[in-house]
Order: C-alpha cells, then sequence, then structure tokens
C-alpha cells in the first residue's frame, strides 16, 4: 500500500513537481506542474504506482482498464497488466474521445477508468461519456495526482493516490501573467516561453 506522502515522494524524485507560470492543458493558469512523464519514463515508479490503483479495485472484478492518450495508455496498460485483464485506449479523433484501430468496450464490460494528473477532469470525462455510449458498467476511475483538491466530482467512485490543492486562475485573472512573468505549455505543447 503506498501513502500520499510516498506518492508525493516518487514525483519530487524525478523532479515532476515544477513551479513557474503554466497554461494547463484545460485553458487554465497555475503557478505549479505536476509533469507526469518525468515520472512515467521509470518503470519501476509506474509499477509502483499502478499496484496501487489495482489493490484499490481488486474486489471490483474489473474486465476492461481504459485510459486516454496520452499518459492515460501507460497507465491503462500497467494496471491491467497486474489485474490481469484487458487494457483499452481512448485517443483523439475530430474533438472526441474514440476508441479506434477495431477496438471494442462491449455493453455491461466492467470498466475501470485511469488518467495521470486531473486538474478539471476533463480527460476522464470524455473517457466516462465513451464509456457510458457503449452501455459499459463503470466501477470507478483513478488518477495519481488530483490537483483540485478533491473538488472535482465525476459521479463514478473515485480514486486518487495524491491529491493537492493546486491553484489555479483564469486567463484573464492570472497574477502571473499581471506580474508579465512568461508562460510555459508543458505536457503535448512547447515548452517555450510565450507571452499569454
Amino acid at each position: 500500500m503506498l501513502t500520499q506522502e510516498e506518492v508525493r515522494q516518487i514525483f519530487l524524485e524525478a523532479q515532476a513537481w515544477q513551479k513557474g507560470h503554466f497554461r494547463l492543458s484545460s485553458g487554465r493558469h497555475s503557478g505549479e506542474y505536476w509533469e507526469k512523464f518525468w515520472v512515467l519514463q521509470w518503470p519501476r515508479s509506474v509499477e509502483r504506482l499502478c499496484s496501487e490503483i489495482a489493490r484499490r479495485y481488486q474486489n471490483e472484478n474489473v474486465e476492461v482498464v481504459l485510459g486516454p492518450t496520452t499518459g492515460g495508455i501507460l497507465l491503462a496498460f500497467e494496471v491491467a497488466r497486474q489485474m490481469g485483464v484487458r487494457a483499452l485506449y481512448a485517443e483523439k479523433e475530430q474533438g472526441q474521445r474514440m476508441l479506434r484501430r477495431g477496438l471494442a468496450l462491449e455493453p455491461g464490460a466492467r470498466t475501470l477508468i485511469v488518467d495521470d494528473v486531473m486538474t478539471m477532469g476533463g480527460a476522464v470525462r470524455e473517457c466516462i461519456a465513451l464509456a457510458e455510449a457503449r452501455k459499459a458498467h463503470i466501477v470507478g476511475t483513478a488518477v495519481l495526482v488530483d490537483r483540485s483538491g478533491g473538488t472535482v466530482d465525476l459521479g463514478y467512485r473515485q480514486e486518487a493516490l495524491l491529491t493537492v490543492e493546486a491553484e489555479t486562475y483564469a486567463p484573464e485573472e492570472c497574477p502571473l501573467c499581471a506580474q508579465g512573468l512568461p508562460i510555459r505549455e508543458p505536457g503535448s505543447r512547447s515548452l517555450t516561453a510565450a507571452t499569454s
């Protein structure tokens, strides 16, 4: 069993908790960023984190683990591997999460949805919508880090290995922008400085 402090330590050791001025994928701004790929590059860390997710859902008869691109793919695969079940990946196509490559999620399939870092829950909600549209049975969700401080309600059982309260701002209300601090767009975007 991993404690929140042990999860935090995994992120700190990987130097995945960063300070600065960031534009998040949600469009909001923040003075901190949890760069999950700095953790996900270490298979042993991924194995430990996913083991905790699998442990929390071990009595739910999970049949499928579903994760969104990109980091969610690694987590879905490893959680599914540890549970001895199938992993599926929700890719973006025309602004919508889809199962591609002929993969299918069957009606009634007991499905666990996993992702890396949640701020407002957008990617997880998209996976929920995909699973609901296919009439899967959603047993719950799990994320490595919940940046919302536990305020996001997805409508299903939620597990976060680490819950933090990371302050975020609408771009027009961002005090970091008001200070003229350069903004970075981490993740799949460029890490070069830009203006807001």
